[in-house]
């Protein structure tokens, strides 16, 4: 006779395996990429955020400029923070791929994952805001892309007051797509259910005196 945590484990099997089925093609009909950056200034200022797009369109290649409708991102968000690791500031730069920053510049290697050239996100038009670039050197003059990122904040209409600096790059990493967690979750289920399969704690028969 199975015992009952050998039907349970069943049960459980069945039901991680349909699970995985739905979320599995749900995943590939989306084909999203989603990706993860960080910075660290040499002052202990920081910038992290995240950004996607969709693979089945994508080129190898993504370079984005200025406002409105972007050519491959769908969304990206920066937010910053002080040596404190206190919030100061998040930005929604990319929703729905449309670009809200007239000075937005991005551009992204899909096969390397790895950003290059012109960087600069974050920026507004309001007193007090904070971006990120290699295009804009002190005293606030634009340059070609260059190996130092700046990290600023508008002062005033006139001016921008440099809050860090340095020649961290920008890291990216790769998010684990949603198949790819529940594909180890259900792997280590599936140990579990068949080891309780192996040894049933009902079925052991008590021993007579």
């Amino acid at each position: 006779m199975k015992s009952f945590f050998a039907l349970a484990a069943a049960q459980v099997t069945s039901s991680l395996a349909f699970c995985a089925t739905s979320i599995i093609a749900s995943t590939n009909l989306a084909q999203a990429a989603d990706l993860t950056f960080n910075w660290k200034g040499n002052a202990g200022y920081s910038a992290s955020g995240s950004f996607s797009y969709d693979e089945t369109i994508t080129p190898a290649i993504i370079s984005e400029g200025s406002a409105g409708a972007t050519k491959a991102l769908q969304s990206l968000n920066v937010s910053f923070f002080n040596p404190s690791q206190e919030l100061i500031e998040t930005k929604n730069e990319v929703v729905n791929g449309v670009s809200n920053n007239q000075f937005f510049e991005l551009n992204f290697d899909t096969t390397t994952d790895n950003l290059f050239g012109a960087f600069d996100a974050g920026a507004g038009t309001g007193f007090g805001d904070v971006f990120l670039s290699n295009v804009v050197a002190p005293p606030g003059i634009f340059i070609s892309p260059g190996a130092t990122y700046y990290l600023y904040r508008n002062s005033t209409a006139d001016n921008i007051q440099l809050l860090d600096s340095s020649t961290n790059r920008i890291k990216v990493s790769a998010v684990p797509e949603p198949a790819t967690i529940l594909g180890t979750l259900v792997s280590g289920m599936l140990g579990v259910a068949l080891n309780s399969n192996r040894v049933p704690f009902f079925s052991r028969k008590p021993k007579r005196i």
